[in-house]
C-alpha cells in the first residue's frame, strides 16, 4: 500500500472518532446543564430567572465546542498536514 492511502485512511477514521466524541460530549453537557438548572430551580424557585439566564449563557458557550472541533476536523480532511 502507498503511504498516502494509509495516511488518508487513518485521517478519515480519526476525524470520525473526533466528531463522534464531540457530539457525545455536547449531548452529555446539555443534559448536565439542564439537569443542574432544574435541580437549582427546585431548590430555590425564586432564583428561576437567574438560573435560566445562566443556563443559556453556559449552553451557548458549550455549544461552540463541537463547532470548533468540526473546524479542526475539516482542516485535517481538506488540508491534511500529514500529507507532504
Amino acid at each position: 500500500m502507498d503511504a498516502t492511502v494509509i495516511i488518508t485512511a487513518a485521517t478519515a477514521i480519526s476525524v470520525g472518532i473526533i466528531l463522534a466524541a464531540a457530539g457525545l460530549g455536547s449531548a452529555i453537557a446539555w443534559g448536565l446543564i439542564c439537569a443542574k438548572t432544574m435541580e437549582g430551580i427546585s431548590r430555590q424557585p425564586e432564583m428561576r430567572s437567574t438560573l435560566v439566564f445562566n443556563m443559556f449563557i453556559f449552553a451557548g458557550l458549550m455549544e461552540s465546542f463541537p463547532f470548533i472541533i468540526m473546524a479542526f476536523a475539516l482542516w485535517f480532511v481538506f488540508a491534511n498536514p500529514f500529507l507532504g
